[in-house]
């Protein structure tokens, strides 16, 4: 239990920093397209350590950087003004992130319903 907690708190810091560089794409290349890593760090509850993974960002949407199966699903979006919004979820575990991008780099905090939370930190990489 607590090993799915922890890749659903990874996914869910993870499309947070994707999301975060979603800012501004609607149909088109947004200024926040591209590749990000975002590193995730749990502060209290059941989970403990931090992850960085790889996220793509295509036109406002938070998705795996890499193609095939993952461990968990990502889903968000980031608004003109930056703000981020993305869920991580794994079968009937979830979590959920908020946060902010300006320019090339961005953080945030998440949470989830089990107690577990955090913070993450993104950076573009490509």
């Amino acid at each position: 239990m607590i090993a799915s907690r922890k890749h659903v708190a990874v996914g869910l810091l993870m499309a947070l920093g994707a999301v975060a560089g979603t800012v501004g794409m609607a149909s088109a290349r947004g200024a926040y397209d591209g590749t990000w890593s975002v590193v995730i760090s749990a502060e209290s509850g059941a989970c403990s350590g931090a992850y960085r993974y790889p996220v793509a960002i295509i036109n406002g949407s938070v998705r795996h950087a890499e193609t095939g199966d993952h461990p968990f699903d990502i889903s968000g979006r980031v608004g003109p003004d930056g703000r981020v919004s993305v869920r991580v979820s794994r079968g009937d575990l979830r979590a959920d992130g908020v946060g902010r991008l300006s320019g090339a780099s961005g953080g945030g905090t998440w949470q989830s319903p089990s107690g577990c939370a955090g913070r993450w930190q993104a950076a573009r990489r490509g």
